[in-house]
C-alpha cells in the first residue's frame, strides 16, 4: 500500500478512535466537572453529541471548498495539529464551557474525513474509486471498534488519560503525514473559493443543479438517517429486549464493526465486479431492508448476536454511491462533494436520533398501544425503501465530463 494512502486511511481511523477513545469517561468527566448527577451528565453528553453533529454539518463544505483551492495536504496536516491541540485543551478542562468548546473545535477538525475523501477520488481511477472509498469505511469501522475498548481500558488511568492518547495518535499521524503525503491538487483542477460553495445551503444548490446527482444526495440522506438507527437505539433495544448488560452492548457493536470493516475493505471488491456500482447499491437496500426487518421481530440475544455482523452486509451501499456520485462531478469538484456528503451525514445525525429514540419510547412506554420495542427499526426499514424507490426511479446513473465509459469496476 502507497505511503500517502496509508496516512489517509490512518487519519479516518483516528478520527472514529478519537471519538470512541473519550466515550468511556464521558459521564464521569462531566459529572467531574458540574459536580451533578448522572443525569444531568447524560444531558449535558447529548448537547455535546449535538454540538459535534452541528459542526460537522456546517463545516464541511468549507474544509472541503478550501482543499480543492489549497489543496487537500494543508487542510489534512493544519487539522490534524488542531486536532491535538483541541484534545490537551480537553485533557485540562475544568469547566463544562471548555468541554463544549472542546467539542465545537473537534466538529470541525473532525469534517476533514471530506478531504480525505476527496484525496482518495483525486488518486483513484474512475473504477476504483468505489472500492476505495470502502478502505476509507473500512478504516473508520475498525477505529470505531478499536477506540472504545482502547478508551476503556486507558480509564483506569483516570477519566483525563483517553484525551492524552488521542492528541498522541493525532500528532504522530500529523507527522508521518508531513513526509509522506504528497499534493493531488494541481492547476488542472485547483478552482478559486466561493463562500457560496463553502455552506452547505449553497453547496447542496449547487450539486443538486448537476443532473442527476439531486437525487442522489437524497438517497444517501434517508440512507444515513436510516442507518443511524444503530449508534441511536441498539443499547436501549438490546436492554429493553434481551437484558444485556453494557459490556454485551460493546461486544455487539465491535462485532458489527469489524464486519464492516471486512465488508467494505475486502467484499465490496468482488461484490462491485459481480454486480457494478449501481446494482451493489440495489442489493445493499434489499438487503439493509430484510436485516432491520429481522432485527425487529427476533426473538433471542443470541439470535441477535449471530445476526449482528451479518447486519454489515449491506455496508456496500456507502461506498457505492460514493463512487456514483464521484464520477458525477469533475475533477474539480471532488473537495466541494466530499464536503457536501458528510454534511449530508452529519445532518442525518442530528436528525435521526430525535425520531428513532421517539419511536422507541411511543411503543415502550406503559401507556402504549401495542408494545413493540423494534419499532425503530422497522422505521428505518421503512426508510431505507423509500431510498431505493428514489434511486430505481433515476434511471441510468449520471457521469461527469472527466468521466470515459469505462467499466464501473
Amino acid at each position: 500500500m502507497r505511503l500517502p494512502v496509508l496516512f489517509i486511511l490512518l487519519t479516518v481511523m483516528i478520527d472514529a478512535m478519537g471519538i470512541g477513545l473519550i466515550v468511556p469517561v464521558m459521564p464521569d468527566l462531566i459529572q467531574e466537572v458540574q459536580g451533578a448527577g448522572l443525569g444531568t451528565a447524560a444531558l449535558w453528553g447529548g448537547i455535546l453529541s449535538t454540538i459535534f453533529a452541528a459542526m460537522q454539518f456546517l463545516f464541511s463544505p468549507l474544509l472541503g471548498a478550501l482543499s480543492d483551492r489549497f489543496g487537500r495536504r494543508p487542510i489534512l496536516l493544519i487539522s490534524l495539529v488542531v486536532l491535538c491541540a483541541d484534545y490537551l485543551v480537553m485533557a485540562v478542562a475544568g469547566s463544562i464551557w471548555l468541554l463544549i468548546l472542546g467539542r465545537v473545535v473537534g466538529g470541525i477538525t473532525a469534517a476533514t474525513q471530506s478531504t480525505a475523501n476527496a484525496y482518495m477520488a483525486d488518486i483513484s481511477e474512475p473504477g476504483e474509486k468505489a472500492a476505495n472509498f470502502g478502505l476509507i469505511g473500512a478504516a473508520f469501522g475498525m477505529g470505531f471498534v478499536l477506540g472504545p475498548v482502547v478508551g476503556g481500558l486507558l480509564a483506569e488511568y483516570g477519566t483525563r488519560a483517553p484525551f492524552y492518547a488521542a492528541a498522541a495518535l493525532a500528532a504522530a499521524n500529523g507527522i508521518f503525514g508531513y513526509f509522506v503525503l504528497k499534493e493531488t491538487v494541481d492547476d488542472r483542477i485547483r478552482r478559486p473559493m466561493s463562500w457560496w460553495r463553502a455552506n452547505p445551503l449553497g453547496v447542496f444548490w449547487q450539486l443538486g443543479r448537476l443532473p442527476g446527482l439531486g437525487p442522489l444526495l437524497l438517497v444517501y440522506f434517508i440512507y444515513q438517517v436510516a442507518f443511524v438507527v444503530y449508534p441511536s437505539i441498539w443499547a436501549y433495544y438490546t436492554a429493553e429486549r434481551f437484558d444485556w448488560t453494557p459490556g454485551m452492548v460493546g461486544l455487539s457493536l465491535g462485532l458489527f464493526g469489524i464486519a464492516m470493516a471486512v465488508v467494505q475493505g475486502g467484499l465490496i471488491r468482488p461484490i462491485l465486479r459481480l454486480l457494478g456500482e449501481r446494482g451493489a447499491v440495489i442489493y445493499g437496500h434489499f438487503a439493509d431492508i430484510g436485516v432491520f426487518l429481522l432485527i425487529g421481530v427476533v426473538s433471542s440475544g443470541t439470535w441477535l448476536l449471530i445476526l449482528t455482523p451479518l447486519a454489515a452486509l449491506p455496508a456496500v451501499i456507502t461506498p457505492a454511491l460514493q463512487g456514483i456520485m464521484s464520477k458525477a462531478v469533475g475533477d474539480d469538484q471532488q473537495g466541494e462533494l466530499q464536503g457536501t456528503l458528510t454534511s449530508i451525514a452529519a445532518l442525518a445525525t442530528i436528525v435521526s436520533p430525535l425520531m428513532m429514540t421517539s419511536a422507541f419510547y411511543t411503543f415502550t412506554d406503559s401507556e402504549a398501544v401495542i408494545y413493540l420495542p423494534g419499532a425503530p427499526f422497522f422505521l428505518a426499514g421503512a426508510l431505507v425503501a423509500l431510498a431505493l424507490a428514489v434511486f430505481l426511479s433515476i434511471g441510468k446513473t449520471p457521469r461527469g465530463p472527466n468521466v470515459s465509459d469505462t467499466p464501473e469496476a
